[in-house]
């Protein structure tokens, strides 16, 4: 049994997920995976992704994995990440794909036309570092109000229960960077790439115990 799994379906960006779990969790035997059966019996299991959510259901299923994130998001200590967080939830509108329905709700993509306060178009992906706004949940211990993660995205959450935000950015209004339930904790911004607030998150999840 090992002690973390990281999903590879093929999508993720697993080498720095990797480096940076690596070193959030020393003396815990990480893995890289596409193997249900290893997924299956890891004591924790990160859920990356990167790239489009169609091609990232498509590859999911094409390697036989649904039924093993399915099975960690409802059983054991479960992190997903970026995609890995679109995912869990029932729709997204980028392709009109159907996610894995863990969450209630659906993906939204950002608007075209958004502004700032000076009036500048902002970009659409969010493309970035961006300040974080957090509640209560035990993965925030010791990461200060405001810390900056690193974003890059083009599309957000919009759960149907609110009692799920964990936390929310501005772009330019505020939107959903972070959901939880019971054994799961899913965030849209990059942990392995925000520097010393993102290491201490996964070094809170490694520890936690819901």
């Amino acid at each position: 049994m090992v002690d973390i799994a990281i999903v590879d379906y093929g999508m993720g960006n697993l080498r720095s997920v990797e480096q940076a779990m690596r070193h959030a969790a020393p003396g815990r035997e990480v893995v890289v995976t596409d193997d249900a059966a290893v997924i299956g019996n890891a004591q924790r299991v990160v859920f990356p992704g990167q790239g489009a959510m169609p091609d990232c259901m498509r590859e999911l299923d094409g390697r036989g994995l649904r039924s093993a994130v399915l099975e960690a998001a409802n059983a054991k200590p479960f992190l997903g990440i970026c995609i890995g967080l679109q995912m869990l939830f029932e729709k997204s509108a980028e392709g009109d794909v159907a996610g894995l329905g863990v969450l209630k709700g659906e993906v939204l993509r950002f608007d075209g036309n958004m502004r700032d306060e000076k009036g500048n178009r902002l970009k659409v992906p969010h493309m970035g570092w961006n300040q974080v706004r957090h509640v209560g949940h035990s993965l925030w211990e010791g990461i200060a109000q405001d810390a900056r993660f690193y974003y890059v995205h083009s599309y957000y959450v919009a759960p149907e229960d609110r009692k799920l935000v964990q936390a929310t950015s501005d772009y330019p209004g505020p939107f959903v960077c972070a959901v939880a339930r019971d054994n799961l904790f899913a965030v849209q911004f990059h942990p392995e790439k925000s520097q010393a607030a993102g290491l201490k998150l996964l070094q809170n999840f490694v520890y936690w115990n819901p």
